[in-house]
């Protein structure tokens, strides 16, 4: 990616909910630092890792499934235990697939961060639900908190 810091989202903007991390990159396009790479993949495991390839930080945004569901509600886990908090991930092949394949490479960021929202619909359409879209404003603080940017413009 040419990037000291990568924030990825994971998903599909046509499969509602699935679309929270292209939301949120369009929000935070104008307040992130130089040097910050923004990316969308599907969360093919080896997209994911040329995603991060060569960064010391990666921030993912996904949607998860859960039960039982608290639609917006906001998880956030380190590559130590996204294995455990990732097997919710709204796709099949995924997050934690990605962090085993990338260890046993030696490809993981120095520091990756997964950043998850629950989902409250995950089918067909355009549009996040309620829920969450009212979280789409605190993972944007949550990605400032991990970068350790205020709301400064990108030069």
């Amino acid at each position: 990616m040419n990037a000291e810091t990568a924030i990825i989202a994971i998903g599909n903007e046509y499969r509602r909910d699935d679309g929270v991390g292209l939301a949120v990159l369009r929000e935070i396009a104008d307040i992130i630092p130089p040097g910050t790479g923004l990316r969308c993949v599907d969360g093919e495991p080896s997209r994911l890792m040329d995603a991060w390839d060569g960064c010391r930080l990666a921030i993912l945004l996904d949607a998860a499934v859960c039960e039982p569901p608290h639609p917006g509600r906001i998880h956030r886990s380190t590559v130590i235990d996204a294995e455990s908090a990732a097997s919710t991930s709204s796709h099949g092949l995924g997050v934690p697939e990605a962090v085993e394949l990338a260890r046993a490479l030696h490809r993981l960021p120095e520091r990756l961060v997964l950043l998850t929202v629950e989902a409250a619909d995950t089918g067909y359409g355009l549009g996040l639900s309620a829920p969450v879209e009212a979280a789409v404003p605190a993972l944007v603080a949550a990605i400032q908190r991990e970068l350790g940017t205020g709301t400064t413009a990108r030069s």
